[in-house]
């Protein structure tokens, strides 16, 4: 997604007093839909689950180093040296993926939150704008994936027994849990902002009170 593919963003306000409103309100109501299409896509879903299964692959290899390196036997810490070029070679990518991702998320996540504060319009939110179709998927998918990242995380943590487990295994494990636990959290995030900011789009301005009357003592 780069800067050409996105939807410009609202006019200035002292120049939307100038505009058709009406050419206003149908750029805004194609522009958010376009947005949060993009937003919660399966495309997005399944792209944020594909950086996680590298940091997967990246931390087996990491474990599958420190496991070499815990037998002490001279062939066999070569190639946990190996195992953990490997493993950096396919973190450090990881890594540079997704911070490229989250940039792109806050570009398209300040566009679209600018064109939901440009014009409040409860006809123009629905639910197709909502998404609730897609909003669920995040929501299920996201949900699934952190309760089984916290069930391994602790799992392994609270079952390792000395002699039973080494040390590489439990830290694997943990690793392991954690990741696709933030994966799930990132997911939830997702899914709450975007159902937040499109539910406030259909909500009018409030007007400003009208001010009290200051009451003043009177002499009699």
């Amino acid at each position: 997604m780069s800067r050409r593919d996105l939807p410009p963003p609202p006019p200035p306000a002292h120049l939307r007093e100038w505009l058709d409103e009406d050419a206003v309100r149908a750029d805004r109501a194609r522009f958010l839909a376009d947005l949060s299409r993009r937003s919660l896509g399966l495309g997005r879903l399944l792209l944020l689950w594909a950086v996680a299964a590298l940091f997967v692959i990246g931390w087996t290899f990491v474990g599958m180093a420190v496991a070499a390196f815990e037998s002490g036997d001279p062939l066999s810490c070569f190639f946990g040296f190996v195992f953990g070029l490997i493993g950096l070679g396919v973190l450090v990518p990881a890594g540079s993926w997704f911070v490229h991702g989250v940039r792109q998320e806050r570009r398209l996540s300040r566009l679209l939150w600018a064109w939901v504060e440009a014009v409040r319009d409860p006809a123009a939110t629905g639910d197709g704008l909502r998404a609730p179709g897609r909003s669920l998927v995040w929501l299920a998918g996201s949900l699934v994936l952190g309760a089984i990242g916290l069930r391994v995380a602790f799992g392994a943590a609270a079952g390792a027994r000395p002699g039973e487990h080494t040390y590489g295994e439990v830290a694997w494990f943990v690793g392991l849990g954690m990741i696709l636990w933030i994966t799930g959290l990132l997911g939830l995030a997702r899914a709450g902002v975007h159902h937040h900011r499109l539910a406030r789009s259909g909500r009018p301005v409030r007007a400003a009170r009208p001010a009290l009357p200051v009451l003043q003592d009177t002499a009699y």
